[in-house]
């Protein structure tokens, strides 16, 4: 089986500007998944998919593979992230080169560890699955949550049944967005993940840090510290 990882790295990011080569602890956010990308041994390839030469340039002094950059299209506001995956598995069979999974490791999720990816690896192969999405438990539990009414009333906003203590309320996850893996012929019929065949992988809370502004960014840095003890 051939695995290819896609590390999706386009350079607008309205968020935090150049947020994916920001250097986080003295290296490049991006060099982060590279690392753990190769040194999950789980891919025969890892590839950068970037619309710019200069972080295509870091990306190959990191290790990472980038035989071509993204297209305009895909670059843009409106495109997703699978519209990018699609065309990094296109261009590579353009160029005689097949793969059986993708796995899609976003460069904004500098915690996710190589075992981590391994262990979404050997979770895809022991339930022989179509698809695994990461998650990570949820802060609070699903019935501390709701809307509100314009008057703001919180009549009603927990039930009787959900005010008890939380060690007693059932867990509730959400997605994490650190990893995606799928095997490709699966993803070719529709392009989506959540149906039958797809499995979660868990992991903890403090690996999920999503990077989208400065603040997440300063607590990825302060977690980062904690991890390396310094």
């Amino acid at each position: 089986m051939k695995n290819l990882a896609i590390i999706p790295a386009r350079s607008g990011s309205k968020g935090l500007a150049d947020k994916n080569i920001r250097l986080l602890r003295g290296k490049p956010l991006i060099g982060y998944t590279i690392e753990a990308a190769i040194d999950a041994g789980v891919f025969d390839t890892v590839m950068v998919s970037t619309d710019s030469e200069k972080y295509a340039e870091i990306a190959r002094e990191l290790g990472a593979d980038v035989p071509f950059l993204r297209s305009e299209k895909t670059a843009s506001d409106t495109a997703s992230s699978w519209d990018a995956v699609l065309e990094v598995i296109d261009g590579y069979k353009e160029m005689g080169t097949e793969f059986d999974t993708f796995c899609l490791l976003q460069p904004t999720s500098p915690l996710r560890s190589a075992e981590d990816i391994k262990g979404a690896y050997d979770l895809f192969n022991e339930k022989k699955a179509k698809f695994i999405v990461s998650v990570c438990e949820m802060e609070h539990p699903l019935s501390w949550c709701g809307g509100l009414p314009e008057d703001l009333s919180l009549s009603g906003f927990v039930e009787r049944a959900g005010a008890k203590q939380r060690q007693k309320v059932k867990k509730s996850y959400r997605l994490n967005g650190a990893i995606y893996i799928a095997d490709i012929n699966e993803f070719a019929e529709d392009h989506f993940f959540y149906r039958d065949g797809c499995y979660a992988y868990i992991m903890d809370n403090r690996s999920s840090v999503d990077i989208d502004n400065l603040e997440d960014f300063e607590y990825a840095e302060f977690l980062l510290a904690r991890r390396l003890g310094n």
